[in-house]
């Protein structure tokens, strides 16, 4: 996987179709994100890089659970392309696989 925007877009397309929004944002977290899971919304920090936004996004997105009925079978298929790459090695491994 690269870390560009066009990857960026894609994983943040992916929370949009899980019901989740996703937002850039200032604060003190200490994993460089906060989960709202009541609301569904995933809360970056804005000072983050692409490769560290991307890298944020597959491990939240490997802590959530998915609706699979209600989800375009592409998108599965991304999902756990993702989920498999955090188990395999982490997070890091991704820029050992290839562009989607």
């Amino acid at each position: 996987m690269r870390f560009t925007q066009t990857t960026l877009k894609k994983i943040e397309s992916t929370f949009s179709e899980l019901g989740y929004s996703v937002r850039y944002e200032k604060g003190n977290f200490q994993s460089g994100y906060c989960l709202v899971e009541n609301r569904n919304i995933a809360v970056i920090n804005k000072f983050f890089d692409t490769e560290a936004r991307i890298n944020t996004l597959i491990d939240i997105l490997s802590t959530i659970e998915v609706e699979a009925l209600n989800l375009p079978e592409e998108t599965l298929l991304r999902i756990k392309k993702w989920r498999k790459a955090i188990d395999d090695g982490g997070a890091e491994d991704l820029t050992n696989q290839q562009a989607t």
